[in-house]
Order: C-alpha cells, then sequence, then structure tokens
C-alpha cells in the first residue's frame, strides 16, 4: 500500500460493491429493523422512558440520580425523578439502575470516506451521534439524506464545502475536488457556489492570501453562511476572530500567534512555497511541513503569556471557538507512542489497517533525535495551549481530523476526550467540550444537552464519566434520534459493521489522502 491513503482512512472504499442491504442482511431480524430505522424519522415507534439513571446533561450540571428521560418522536419530551414521574400507557419502560446517562456525543471534525454499510454506523454505534463534515462531498449530503429519512442508521451530519484554498493549494487533484482561488472576486463566488451546492459552512484554509481571506469573510456574511477552518498564514488570529470567523480547527496558528517571534515567524511563511507541478497531496504536505516544523519549534521558543492571555481574551469575547485535535497531533507529532493494536480497528478492512505503520513510518521517519525531541516539546506545548485557552473561557470542542490513520471513525472522539483530560480539563469540562459547547461552536440548537425539547440524541453508560473520562467508551447502548438500540442489538449490529468491512477490497491504485493531515510533521 506504500504511502497511499494514510490521511485518508477510509477513503479508498469509496465505490465499493456493498450497499446499504449488506449492513442489515448480516444481522439478525431485530438487528436489521434497528439498521433500517435505527437513526431516521420515517418510523415512530412510540413513547420511551429511559428510568432511574443518572442524568450528565452536557450543561455542567451536577449528576442528577434516579431520574427518568421519556422521548418521543426524536424528542426529549419528560425529564424528572423516577419517583415523581407517571408514564402513560403504552409507554415502553428501559431500567437503567445503576447507569449513566449523558448527551449523544460530537464530532466536530472529520473527514468521513466509506462504504454506507460500514463508516455512518459506526459514528453511532460509537456514542457519536453528531459529526461535522469538514470537506463536503456529494456522498456526504446523500448520507445525511438517507439517514433523515430512516433509510441508514448514523449521526445528524453537519456537512461543510470544499476546501476553498488559495493557489496552489496544499492539497492537489489526487483526493478530489478543491476550490483554489486566485483573486478576490474568485474568493466571492466560491462562496456563492457552495452556498448553492447546499453547504452548511465555508471550510477555508491556510493558503488564502489577505485579501481572498477577508473576500470569503465578507461574501460568507451577505451570504449568511458561516466561515471557519484553518486561519490563513497571512491572517492574524485576532483578525480572523473579529470577522466572525466560527471554530479554528487545530493548533498551528495559536502556536505561531502566541509567540513573541511571530512577525520574524510570518515573514518566514510568506517564503514558504508548494509546487504546483506535484500531483501529489501527499508529497505537497509533507514539503509544506518540512518547510513550517522549524517555524514552529521558534514560536515555542518565543512563547509570550502576556500574548497568549490577550489573544486568549479576545477569542472567548468574540465567541470564536477552537478545536484542538489533539489526536492527529499525537499521532503525527509521537508515532513512537501510537499503539501497536486496538480493538476498534476490526471495524476497518484488514489491509487499510496493516498499511498504517508503514504510512506513518514513510511520513515521519527519518527524524533526528534532536528533531524528535522538539516534536515531543512542541507536542508538550499544544497541551498547555489547550489548557490555557480553557482557562482564559474560550470554548472548545472536540474533534479529532477522523480521516487520518489510526483514527477509528467515532471510537477517535472517544480518545480525544482522554487527551483533553490530559491537558488540563476535567471529566466534567470535557464532556461539554463533546455535547453542550460543541453544539454551540457547531450552531445547533436543540443538540447537546439533556433536557425538554432537545433532541433525543443520548449515549447510556455502564460507568461513570466524571470518575474516569475512559468509561465513555464504556457504552450500554445508545438512543439515535429518538431510537433506543439496547445492548444486544448494538452488538449485532457492530458485528454486521466488522462483517461489512471484511469483505471491502482493496483500494484501485492512485486513491490517495482526504484528510487534513494537519498534524504531520515529517
Amino acid at each position: 500500500m506504500a504511502r497511499r491513503g494514510f490521511l485518508a482512512g477510509a477513503a479508498a472504499m469509496t465505490g465499493t460493491a456493498l450497499t446499504s442491504t449488506a449492513l442489515t442482511s448480516t444481522a439478525s431480524a431485530g438487528t436489521a429493523h434497528a439498521a433500517r430505522a435505527g437513526a431516521g424519522k420515517g418510523i415512530d415507534t412510540g413513547p420511551l422512558a429511559l428510568t432511574h439513571v443518572t442524568v450528565i446533561d452536557g450543561s455542567g450540571a451536577p449528576p442528577a440520580p434516579g431520574m427518568t428521560v421519556v422521548v418521543e418522536g426524536g424528542r426529549i419530551t419528560a425529564l424528572a425523578p423516577s419517583a415523581h414521574i407517571r408514564l402513560r400507557p403504552g409507554t415502553r419502560a428501559v431500567d437503567l439502575t445503576g447507569k449513566y446517562l449523558i448527551p449523544g456525543l460530537i464530532e466536530a471534525h472529520t473527514h468521513s470516506d466509506g462504504p454506507e454499510t460500514v463508516i455512518p454506523a459506526l459514528y453511532a454505534l460509537a456514542g457519536v451521534t453528531t459529526v461535522r463534515e469538514m470537506r463536503g462531498l456529494p456522498v456526504h449530503h446523500e448520507w445525511r439524506e438517507k439517514i433523515r429519512r430512516g433509510a441508514l442508521l448514523g449521526p445528524r451530519w453537519v456537512v461543510g464545502s470544499p476546501i476553498v484554498d488559495g493557489a496552489p493549494s496544499l492539497w492537489a487533484a489526487d483526493v478530489g475536488p478543491t476550490i483554489e482561488v486566485r483573486d478576490v472576486a474568485e474568493a466571492r463566488r466560491a462562496v456563492r457556489r457552495v452556498k448553492r451546492e447546499g453547504a452548511d459552512f465555508v471550510k477555508v484554509y491556510s493558503r488564502l492570501s489577505r485579501e481572498e481571506y477577508f473576500a470569503v469573510a465578507d461574501e460568507a456574511r451577505r451570504q449568511g453562511i458561516p466561515h471557519l477552518g484553518h486561519c490563513p498564514d497571512t491572517v492574524r488570529i485576532e483578525e480572523a476572530s473579529a470577522t466572525g470567523h466560527r471554530t479554528i480547527e487545530h493548533l498551528h496558528a495559536l502556536l505561531l500567534a502566541t509567540s513573541r517571534h511571530e512577525k520574524e515567524i510570518r515573514r518566514r511563511l510568506a517564503a514558504v512555497r508548494i509546487d504546483p507541478r506535484d500531483p501529489s497531496s501527499l508529497s505537497r504536505y509533507h514539503s509544506w511541513f518540512r518547510q513550517v516544523h522549524p517555524l514552529e519549534w521558534r514560536a515555542v521558543q518565543g512563547y509570550g503569556r502576556d500574548r497568549a492571555d490577550a489573544l486568549f481574551r479576545r477569542l472567548a469575547a468574540d465567541g470564536t471557538a477552537v478545536v484542538p485535535t489533539l489526536g492527529v497531533h499525537r499521532t503525527l507529532e509521537l508515532p513512537d507512542d501510537v499503539p501497536s493494536r486496538a480493538e476498534e480497528w476490526k471495524y476497518l478492512p484488514a489491509w487499510q489497517v496493516e498499511s498504517w505503520p508503514d504510512q506513518l513510518a514513510a511520513l515521519t521517519g527519518g527524524r533526528t533525535p534532536e528533531q524528535v525531541r522538539r516534536i515531543r516539546r512542541i507536542f508538550a506545548h499544544r497541551l498547555r495551549l489547550v489548557r490555557e485557552l480553557h482557562g482564559a473561557g474560550v470554548r472548545l470542542a472536540g474533534g479529532t481530523d477522523t480521516g487520518t490513520g489510526y483514527l477509528v471513525p467515532g471510537f477517535a472522539l472517544h480518545d480525544e476526550l482522554a487527551l483533553l483530560v490530559a491537558a488540563g480539563l476535567t471529566p466534567a469540562e470535557v464532556l461539554r467540550a463533546a455535547t453542550g459547547d460543541a453544539a454551540h461552536a457547531l450552531g445547533l440548537p436543540g443538540v447537546g444537552t439533556v433536557a425538554r425539547g432537545q433532541a433525543a440524541d443520548l449515549l447510556v453508560l455502564d460507568a461513570d464519566p466524571l470518575r474516569d473520562i475512559r468509561n465513555t467508551r464504556r457504552i450500554h447502548g445508545v438512543v439515535v434520534d429518538g431510537r433506543w438500540i439496547p445492548p444486544q442489538e448494538r452488538r449485532l449490529l457492530l458485528a454486521a459493521v466488522e462483517d461489512a468491512a471484511a469483505q471491502t477490497p482493496p483500494p484501485q491504485e492512485g486513491a490517495t489522502m482526504t484528510g487534513c493531515g494537519c498534524g504531520g510533521h515529517p
């Protein structure tokens, strides 16, 4: 497989002959029903009451034991102590004594690609009930529509535009459509185009010029569509924040903006060159990060706490959120710490998983001991930035950059939560970053908390996540858009996903990456 696909995740699986019926045909009749109706709005299963459960509502309020949550029509219709609530006849009651109920998790940064028999269901069954797609493609709109109709089990999907970048982009044609803009007029046309195509937001990228970026921001405001993504190299973060830039993805720009050497670094960034004749996105990124790594190290050496405090206060005041994506940073910056195996890898094709080590070595090999030491220091500094962002009141949202090797859809977010705790947040604060705060950052009212009138996207756990954030992995059952998937049914559905992944053929030659690749320091 060589390097192909490391930053693609399941990208090479697009076009597989598997259909949505493949998932259901490998499961029991009850499981087949869940796969068809588990996430959609087309089938009303009647009122559902989850009783005697401890509710952690995603708002930061203390846990509430002994509660009943009533669900009907995809919404929470009642929430009260079990001892004080009377269920109406015909309500299906599920006793969850000793269990913990939290909002369904929100994954704020993904690049999903692969067969619909694997990827959408994998998110939902891992407890991720909302996904924000950071490089929208027609298939994501197709999945979203099928999920809405009840024809496919999957999460609520927020679908962005194709990447809007300057020329030459960090993305070559081998990854699919990227919108390269060369002047202000093209930047404005790009915004109008992606709105017509149904994107929920404009995804901006690193190589936009100042003029192009501000044209995108202004046209997005005129068109009533959010803009977000990378803060371009030519734009200071406080300038982007002032335009209404909704979320800043990754920590690269923050690393530079909090350094006393920012002016020097930005001059050197302006000298970074990408060969427009290079047909390989992986090769372009390899070249890009080789040039950028010394600048990030220079930024860390010049870190200024006063600068950081002032910037973070500005972000908090403007309401600009940050999605740190620590998981992808860890994979590509601390490759020696990457696990040699994980249980959830079985839900992806074996050929894909087996290719990861060689691909990671191709991206990160050849570092000198001094480079390794510096990169570990850079990663530790990223954790510090996350802690200080949170301390300054900047809203954080949990996101992984799934689409990169070693990050399994849905499951990767649980690892991201643990990394946020390692950065210094409490488990309660981390849960908010993946529920209520993430919903606010994504502009999703009615999602992300457990309250009357909210969407019935819920996760039931066997152990208390406030005692140990790793307990979010101890999933008892999930409620996806009001549909309860109990333990046995969930196990059968996961087995069906595993079978579907095993039947997925290797990619054709030429398949390549679709993820951001934003953490890769070769």
